[in-house]
């Protein structure tokens, strides 16, 4: 069943002549993916907060105790 937001937006795309609604849409379904495409990092980085504070303080650690050495990037 069609939500009060899916609705509108219908209404808004066949208020559109026709040339105009086949280029809404494609706008929509772009807009769409990159909505799911955040969702989804949204979703990952949260689940992996606590890895990413853990590794950071490890770090923090080891530069205190002096076993991190600096990143030379030409090593790499």
């Amino acid at each position: 069943m069609p939500t009060s937001a899916g609705i509108t937006i219908m209404k808004m795309i066949e208020s559109l002549p026709e040339p105009a609604q086949e280029r809404a849409l494609e706008h929509m379904q772009q807009y769409i993916e990159d909505i799911r495409d955040e969702l989804k990092w949204s979703d990952a980085f949260g689940k992996s907060q606590g890895k990413l504070t853990a590794a950071a303080r490890q770090a923090q650690e080891e530069i205190f105790q002096g076993k991190a050495t600096p990143l030379n990037l030409e090593d790499l």
